[in-house]
């Protein structure tokens, strides 16, 4: 077995020749050096809500209580899982999100916009989905789930939406308002840079982002869905590094233990190698832009969050929540219902 290498800052830099028994408990530890980063020094713990419908006071003039509920959307030959709420006439937010998570991580997030007149829809994207999970690694190119998106929001028959993306799902709304800036009224992106200031960032080998990418070599080594899938909710505990409790672990674990689930989200590493500069040729973005980073991300640097502004040209804000890890949704509901609500009454999506 290959030993492990770690950075000065003690992240792993590589992983493991696969084949081996002991690459499971060795992956899982190195994997746990990085996730530590990702616990936020100002966490708060958010209390689930159930996918089925909850009746909450409502801040609107709607005299019904906004709920938050399960459906199901077919869109580009799929069917897509998905948690909504808020009035299905109101402006569409489309809220996307990330590894290893599902339309869960928003729960926050959709009843806030939903009681604010918004219908705020959040689906569990291709291979977190029962009905949406082709097999090939082909499949889950960045370019598809741009087509899914869009499909998504036109199923639901809105011209143009506001977009919210976290981790993965962030990367995703990078290049649909790159590619349909016609469609996207407003965008909101946690975590994750621009995919140019991404591929710039990871260049300097002594930089930042370079040091915290070394968890990619792990997700996209053969069997590493089964090395990982052996023990689901452990994977899971140590990749959110504390961050979320042991009831949202559950959740996460209920769509990537089922067979074929974690293997097709690990896909969308295996398709869109980040450490082949992928993105260095994306366009600016036009699109009205919210960018929030938390300096406690594990997996994302500073010097590629504070390079995105060059790559936004219309209007942009940038907050950066000090000590707050990557997993902004969860251990910073309020700040983030705030500032997404905030950013996307300003653009309206009707013209």
């Amino acid at each position: 077995m290959e030993g492990l290498a770690f950075d000065a800052s003690g992240r792993f830099s590589a992983m493991v020749r696969h084949g081996s028994r002991i690459w499971i408990a060795a992956a899982l530890v190195a994997l746990g050096v990085v996730a530590a980063g990702c616990s936020s020094s100002s966490s708060s713990s958010l209390a689930a809500v159930t996918t089925s419908s909850v009746p909450t006071t409502s801040t609107t003039s709607a005299p019904a209580p906004v709920t938050l509920t399960s459906t199901t959307i077919d869109a580009n030959g799929l069917v897509f899982d998905a948690r909504a709420a808020g009035p299905a006439d109101g402006e569409l937010a489309l809220l996307l999100h990330g590894f290893p998570q599902t339309s869960y991580e928003w729960r926050s997030q959709l009843m806030h916009l939903g009681k604010a007149g918004f219908h705020a829809v959040a689906p569990d994207q291709r291979g977190y989905s029962s009905g949406a999970r082709p097999k090939g690694d082909s499949e889950y190119t960045i370019a598809n789930m741009v087509a899914d998106t869009v499909a998504i929001a036109d199923e639901l028959g809105a011209k143009r939406f506001h977009l919210v993306g976290h981790d993965w799902g962030a990367g995703v709304a990078w290049a649909v308002a790159i590619a349909h800036p016609d469609r996207v009224a407003s965008l909101s992106v946690l975590s994750v840079p621009h995919p140019a200031a991404y591929a710039l960032a990871s260049q300097d080998p002594n930089g930042e982002q370079r040091s915290k990418q070394g968890y990619i070599s792990a997700f996209v080594s053969p069997g590493a869905a089964a090395t990982f899938g052996a023990d689901i909710q452990g994977f899971l505990r140590v990749a959110f590094g504390g961050a979320v409790d042991e009831s949202d672990v559950a959740e996460y674990a209920k769509v990537l233990g089922k067979p074929g689930a974690l293997d097709a989200a690990l896909a969308w590493y295996r398709a869109n190698d980040l450490r082949g500069g992928l993105g260095d040729a994306a366009a600016p973005v036009a699109t009205p832009t919210l960018f929030v980073y938390g300096t406690g991300d594990c997996c994302l640097g500073r010097d590629a969050a504070d390079l995105t502004e060059n790559y936004v040209t219309g209007p942009y804000q940038y907050e950066v929540l000090d000590g707050v890890s990557h997993w902004l949704p969860e251990v910073e509901p309020d700040k983030i219902n705030a500032l997404l609500l905030a950013h996307i009454q300003k653009f309206p999506a009707a013209k």
